[in-house]
């Protein structure tokens, strides 16, 4: 079973197939619950703490912008557990909107860099395009091993 970071990182239809295939998603709706779930968070609905900028100095400069630092402290420690990758490029909206074009660049480039199984795809544009994405998501997960 592998830990597998998926992107866009808000995509229930990914998480759920990566679920279904037996490993873990690494997705912001399981960071984002964790958040939720801790006593003493005082913000919500922004699911941050004062602190969680500071935090995403780690994957991004002091200049840019705060938005960006505080999805990093979000997105980086899920980046750093992954132990495989699904990027889907120029996903429609409703499959998994991310929000933010500055922290989609870095993220898909920390990913890249990173030395992991990665399976990179562009988002199906008829049904048949769909099927074959769906094939080799599949495909994908079962040569990371585990339970099918």
């Amino acid at each position: 079973m592998a830990k597998v970071f998926i992107y866009p990182a808000t995509s229930l239809i990914l998480s759920d197939l990566v679920s279904r295939h037996g490993h873990t998603p690494l997705s912001s709706a399981i960071a984002v619950r964790e958040r939720i779930q801790t006593a003493g968070l005082e913000s919500p609905p922004l699911q941050i703490t004062p602190e969680e900028p500071k935090k995403g100095l780690k994957w991004a400069a002091v200049e840019v912008p705060a938005g960006v630092r505080g999805r990093m402290s979000l997105y980086g420690p899920m980046i750093e557990q992954a132990e495989a990758a699904i990027i889907i490029n120029d996903a429609d909206l409703a499959f998994g909107c991310m929000g933010c074009a500055r922290t989609n660049e870095l993220i898909k480039f920390l990913l890249r860099q990173k030395d992991i199984p990665k399976l990179d795809l562009n988002y199906p544009k008829n049904e048949e395009e769909g099927v074959q994405f769906v094939a080799a998501i599949k495909r994908f997960l079962g040569e990371l091993g585990g339970p099918k």
